[in-house]
């Protein structure tokens, strides 16, 4: 049994699920601190009496991604960069945002080392310079350092090394190593290792209310987070590289909407209180962005999932001429029309419309019908023209409807085969959650002098499936849902790159009953 969680910017919702069967939900308003949202939900499904042993208790959180658009809550933060005498044209940082380099320090250092594309060394790793650097990085008081090497993701003994000796020097440093978290391309991936050594300090902290807070409640089951690959982490994975829960909430609702609709293949539009996420399904799992991402404006090409978000969602406040972006969010309940309030919203179109029966309908029924009509197909051809930006073909394909503001979603739309709405979509994020399963991956470059293809493609699945198992997937459940390869680029010789993505069911002990309290 499992108590699947999902916060969004208007609602914390939550499920508990028994194997495939939903045996209850709640919905209930994202507090300012997130934390105690979740405790309120978790207490209103534990308040049953078939909810006395569980297994997991699973957690998609915008902790993380908050803290570094709102720039608050980061640690002072510096990037160990192994490259010279190369990679000096363009400095750690170069790219930032002038506020959130404020936010975080954002100190530099380049020193000797890295690596070229087929492992040889650029130039050794200078120890004794490192630990010069490990020693002025504490006198500066720098918190946290990511260490990023040239070509890391093929050779990573290098930031490996480095690793220890900045442990040994200084062992209170949180640490990130960049080929754990991004791929190829350094400038990307160090930005991605620096975002997430800022938030190691808040990931603990974050991670460590969660766990009071199931002690509170008597619950002993293990705690996972969320990732936004629509797979699971464990919590103390999740202290350690918090920047894969960016983007969590959507590919939860993408997977809960697989698994309630039974379709593998389709796009998802989840439509939330504030805005809407299109997303497109293979083989059940998120399509995964080809591009770099940009966070918070900054690049960096750690794993997100392909989507298109736009301002539209139940609580977008009507202007003369548009819908949104501005969000009454959470406040709906109290600000829109229909509720009592004074403001109006794009529920209250579909009210008015008919499209959807909540609230008191007489409060919208003063409405000029005519302009009702020019609302309603405003937001049609909104969801429209995003859908058929997500499609990678002209054919029609389905579209799965998901979330608590989906009733402003029409019957039809141009280019879709087909609008499936399945049962309890508005919780479909914490299903997701729940349902959520544990993968493992590999991203590697091979040298086809020394491996045919199908030999780097077996290494590829193997590598993948013992990481899922490592990361505690059910051995005989695994399976690969994604492999690619794709040749490099000039290069003297050829070279593949080859990425291998496995997943498997949670590997879970016996319940934890819940004591009472």
């Amino acid at each position: 049994m499992r108590i699947g969680i999902d916060v969004g910017g208007t609602n914390t919702d939550a499920v508990l699920m028994d194997g495939s069967d939903l045996l209850g939900s709640t919905k209930t308003p994202t507090t300012r601190d997130v934390t105690s949202g979740i405790v309120t939900a978790i207490e209103r499904l534990l308040d049953r009496p078939d909810a006395r042993a569980l297994t997991a208790v699973m957690i998609g959180t915008t902790h993380f991604t908050n803290a570094i658009i709102e720039r608050r809550r980061l640690a002072h933060t510096a990037v160990v960069r192994l490259g010279l005498p190369a990679t000096q044209s363009v400095e750690p940082f170069e790219d930032w945002p002038d506020d959130l380099r404020d936010a975080i320090g954002a100190d530099a250092y380049l020193l000797h080392g890295g690596n070229e594309f087929d492992g040889r060394e650029i130039s050794p790793l200078d120890e004794d310079q490192l630990v010069a650097t490990v020693q002025e990085l504490v006198r500066a008081g720098v918190e946290a350092v990511a260490v990023a090497a040239v070509f890391s993701p093929i050779a990573p003994q290098m930031e490996q090394r480095a690793a220890e000796i900045i442990t040994r020097e200084a062992p209170e440093l949180a640490l990130t190593l960049s080929h754990e978290i991004g791929r190829l391309g350094l400038l990307e991936r160090e930005n991605a290792a620096a975002i997430n050594a800022a938030l190691r300090g808040l990931a603990a902290a974050t991670v460590e209310s969660f766990r009071r807070s199931l002690a509170e409640l008597a619950i002993g089951a293990p705690l996972y987070l969320t990732q936004n690959d629509g797979t699971l982490m464990s919590s103390e994975a999740a202290e350690r590289y918090p920047v894969l829960t960016f983007a969590s909430g959507p590919t939860n609702s993408m997977r809960g909407a697989a698994f309630l609709s039974g379709l593998d293949h389709a796009l998802v539009l989840d439509v939330g209180g504030t805005s809407s996420d299109i997303g497109a399904l293979v083989n059940g799992f998120p399509r995964e962005s080809a591009l770099s991402a940009t966070f918070a404006d900054v690049r960096t090409n750690f794993r997100m999932p392909d989507l298109l978000s736009f301002g539209l969602g139940g609580g977008s406040i009507v202007h003369a001429d548009t819908i949104g972006p501005e969000s009454v969010g959470y406040e709906i309940t109290q600000r829109g029309l229909i509720f009592g309030g004074d403001v109006l919203t794009a529920t209250d179109i579909a009210v008015a419309a008919e499209m959807a029966d909540i609230g008191d309908a007489s409060r919208v029924a003063s409405l000029d019908r005519e302009l009702v009509g020019v609302y309603v197909a405003l937001m049609q051809r909104r969801i429209e023209d995003s859908l058929d930006r997500m499609k990678l073909g002209k054919r029609p394909e389905p579209v799965i409807v998901v979330g608590g503001g989906s009733i402003l979603v029409g019957e039809s739309f141009a280019g879709i085969s087909d609008v499936v709405r399945p049962r309890n979509f508005a919780v479909a994020n914490a299903v997701g959650a729940a349902i959520a399963q544990i993968s493992g991956d590999a991203d590697h470059i091979f040298a086809l002098a020394q491996f045919t293809r199908a030999e780097a493609l077996d290494h590829a699945r193997r590598l993948a499936t013992e990481r899922a198992r490592e990361a505690g997937a059910e051995p005989e459940t695994i399976r690969i849902v994604e492999i690619e390869d794709l040749p490099v680029a000039y290069m003297e010789s050829s070279m593949l790159r080859v990425r291998a993505k496995a997943v498997g069911e949670l590997m879970t002990a016996a319940p934890h009953a819940r004591t009472e309290g």
